[in-house]
């Protein structure tokens, strides 16, 4: 657990108190967190909800924070607290227990063929996605962006997001998303931009 600033996607720039789980049930090429695999510490949702303390903003990630049974009860708990909560989910896992409520935002992936993982993905979650939600594809190639590209459609009514792998480089992702003349935003990784390719920041 730590405090930082928001990197990535419609909060990205937002003071932020990150808890981040571990395990993941997939194993992408390019993960930058691949660490979240191992350790970790057991707490109950009372000391992590105590741990937050007066913080606004928090961002429940991982690893996949849905394969952590207690994750539910922590949600709960702190929108009682008047948080509120970004939860990051890799798009394999089912989201529909996810409490609706507008302060929650689910932030969920679909994996591009790059990542290795693109047939685990739960394509019915994103009829669970509202509109204050966002949908990310992380783009590496041509390949990714004809993956990424197919998705797009008007039925998805929720922020759809494109970041370069490495999440620095968004130039050559930036032109080719103007050429295709695609409707979704752009954005880098800013915790990265700010201190590099580190942990806990």
């Amino acid at each position: 657990m730590f405090r930082s600033i928001q990197g990535e996607g419609v909060m990205m720039g937002s003071v932020t108190f990150f808890i981040r789980t571990a395990g993941c049930n997939l194993s992408c090429s390019w993960c930058d967190t691949g660490y979240s695999d191992e350790g970790g510490e057991e707490l109950s949702v009372e000391t992590i909800t105590e741990r937050v303390k007066d913080e606004r903003n928090v961002c429940i990630t991982g690893g996949e924070p849905l394969l952590q049974d207690d994750v539910y009860d922590l949600m709960d708990a702190l929108l009682k607290e008047g948080k509120k909560i970004v939860l990051e989910t890799n798009g394999s896992v089912d989201i529909s227990k996810v409490p609706v409520n507008e302060d929650i935002v689910i932030s969920m992936d679909i994996k591009c063929p790059s990542s290795g993982m693109s047939d685990n993905m739960m394509i019915s979650n994103i009829g669970y996605l509202k509109s204050t939600d966002q949908l990310k594809f992380v783009i590496s190639d041509g390949f990714d962006m004809e993956y990424a590209e197919s998705f797009i459609s008007s039925e998805i009514k929720c922020n759809i997001i494109f970041t370069p792998v490495g999440g620095m480089d968004i130039r050559p992702l930036a032109e080719e998303v103007l050429k295709r003349r695609m409707n979704v935003r752009v954005l880098p990784q800013l915790h990265k931009i700010i201190w590099g390719n580190k942990r806990a920041v």
